[in-house]
């Protein structure tokens, strides 16, 4: 793909990472999703406790990507903050147990790497169309 990788310094940061693609930098925040009846999901906010409960900060405004890593697939996503809701997101890899294929957003047209694991199917599924999405990585 291209990438150019860098950490900020510090823990200040509400990002984990900075990629640069063709001279445009992009904060990333990394998350690990977990597969769950044929999507990935994962948190799209930070929580932290403190003497009046727990807190959850969406990163609104704060990052441009998420950079998701599914341990059970072995894959690893970038999804724009925009593809996502305020405190979850979900992408499938696996078709809807009643065939919808309208408002699905499918894993691939996300996927930047993957190992190589047997019985893995990502993408298109049960009829449906998955579609290259402009804006599933920086251009």
């Amino acid at each position: 793909m291209g990438y150019v990788i860098a950490k900020p310094l510090g823990e200040n940061a509400r990002y984990d990472l900075v990629i640069d693609r063709d001279g445009r930098l992009s904060r990333v925040q990394v998350k690990t999703g977990r597969l769950r009846n044929g999507a990935i999901l994962f948190n799209t906010y930070s929580s932290h406790t403190h003497r009046k409960g727990v807190a959850c900060r969406p990163y609104t405004n704060e990052i441009d990507f998420f950079g998701v890593y599914c341990p059970e697939l072995g894959s690893v996503y970038l999804i724009p903050i925009a593809d996502t809701a305020r405190l979850s997101g979900t992408i499938r890899v696996k078709a809807t147990k009643n065939g919808q294929c309208s408002q699905v957003r499918w894993a691939q047209p996300y996927l930047i790497d993957t190992l190589s694991i047997p019985d893995v199917v990502v993408g298109s599924q049960a009829g449906c169309v998955v579609t290259e999405s402009s804006s599933a990585v920086p251009s």
